[in-house]
């Protein structure tokens, strides 16, 4: 039986991506393992690898295609013995990629996906997963069979067609009934895309269409922002030591090739303010907090046409020199769009630095499920007084933290802010 190949969802939050180029041609052989296609998602270019063994029968979606849903069919497979009239079998059924409408037709509220189904999830045995095929999860969902049960003949014990395909269906559970959920609230609508374009009738404007980040940056930012109870905590910070002590520290360096920036001390600061006000260090998980023990620390990165949070694990763990290599080299990569997903997902806090840009302040919007991101703006040559009541220069920087009040209060917020500020105003005490 012919197997249909489908769009890999390659991280949790991808809803569709492009088909950027096929490494494969119809009528090449396939092992296990081989990668056969370059995927974009919102946030980087993947590869895709077969999990299945066979011969390229038919590609469905051509290079270059994007709005290609998860789960859609993307090519045919040829298992041992058949030809090419297995693939136009399976091909005629598979759905043909959908182009977007263009921007001026669009409707004021999406319409309802209709994506092709999805296979089953992979199952899972005493905490372990269990591999098997796409295809043998579909047909062990058919009959009504538990793939736990099943012992896989496939390489490393993987459970593949004939494995489903001998055993014996087994009586499916029913399941429980869940009470109707509640309707939800509307969420109010935008102008749509026609009455936009009707109130700039006659004006010379150019469109241009959205990418798969910006699309994503979008709806994610604008839930965070009507579903997060958001408060703002702000504070000044004295850096002329950090400074000094940057400045020795960079002189004694200079053999290493290391240079630290200002950004490399506060990503250490809030890292180990995390660890002293663990409260804090939590995320929001829907109907529970999750309390971190490690600091992983996300820094937003600007992109073209975007941004990305790569995020420092265990960033309280290391030295400021270590902190300060792999933010170069996630922040490179991230401008590259090579991240891998594991790279850029997870953390508990973020930072957002626009004090390069001169900015004086501003206020972050927080990343779901973090607890609390940290606003940096630019530092400024200011008149302060003193603790002697004497007034003298001084440079003062700018930060507001913004906080999902679901997860972090007030007075919790305001302790976590302070162990950040007396990090940055006594480093050498940070690092000790």
């Amino acid at each position: 039986m012919a197997i249909e190949l489908l769009m890999p969802a390659l991280s949790p939050t991808m809803e569709e991506g492009t088909l950027a180029k096929w490494l494969v041609k119809e009528g090449d052989e396939i092992k296990s393992g081989d990668v056969i296609a370059e995927i974009e998602t919102d946030k980087a270019t993947m590869e895709f690898e077969a999990v299945d063994e066979g011969t390229m029968g038919k590609i469905l979606v051509a290079e270059g295609t994007e709005g290609v849903k998860v789960n859609a069919p993307i090519a045919v497979l040829l298992e041992e013995g058949e030809d090419a009239s297995a693939a136009e079998t399976v091909g005629a059924a598979a759905p043909a990629p959908v182009e977007e409408a263009p921007a001026a037709a669009a409707p004021s509220a999406p319409a309802p996906a209709t994506d092709a189904p999805k296979a089953p999830a992979a199952p899972v045995k005493d905490g372990e997963r269990l591999f098997a095929s796409p295809l043998a999860r579909r047909i062990a969902a058919q009959k009504g069979l538990d793939l736990t049960t099943i012992k896989g003949t496939g390489p490393k014990g993987r459970i593949v067609k004939a494995d489903v395909e001998a055993a014996e269906a087994a009586p499916k559970a029913e399941a429980p009934k869940a009470a109707a959920p509640a309707p939800a609230a509307a969420a109010p609508a935008g102008p749509s895309a026609d009455m936009v374009a009707k109130m700039y009738e006659g004006r010379d404007y150019e469109e241009i269409k959205l990418d798969g980040m910006r699309k994503t940056i979008a709806a994610r930012l604008s839930e965070a922002k009507q579903t997060i109870p958001h408060f703002y905590l702000r504070r000044d910070i004295q850096l002329d030591a950090l400074l000094k002590f940057r400045a020795e520290l960079n002189h004694q360096l200079t053999g290493k090739g290391v240079k630290l920036s200002v950004n490399d001390f506060i990503i250490k600061a809030v890292a180990n303010a995390l660890q002293e006000v663990p409260a804090a260090n939590a995320v929001w998980a829907g109907d529970r907090v999750l309390q971190m023990k490690a600091s992983d620390v996300a820094v937003a990165v600007a992109v073209e046409g975007g941004l990305f949070t790569p995020v420092l694990q265990d960033a309280d763990m290391k030295s400021l020199s270590a902190l300060s290599k792999e933010m170069k080299d996630l922040a490179h990569r991230a401008r590259d769009r090579k991240l891998a997903p594991h790279e850029y997902q997870g953390g508990s806090f973020a930072i957002s630095n626009l004090g390069m840009f001169g900015i004086d302040n501003f206020d972050a919007i927080v990343n779901p499920p973090h607890a609390g991101i940290l606003a940096v703006g630019a530092g400024k040559k200011q008149a302060v007084i003193g603790e002697d009541g004497e007034v003298k220069a001084a440079t003062v920087m700018s930060v507001t933290m913004s906080v999902d009040h679901r997860v972090i209060d007030g007075a919790l917020g305001a302790e976590l802010l302070k162990a950040i500020v007396e990090n940055l105003e006594n480093p050498v005490a940070m690092l000790a």
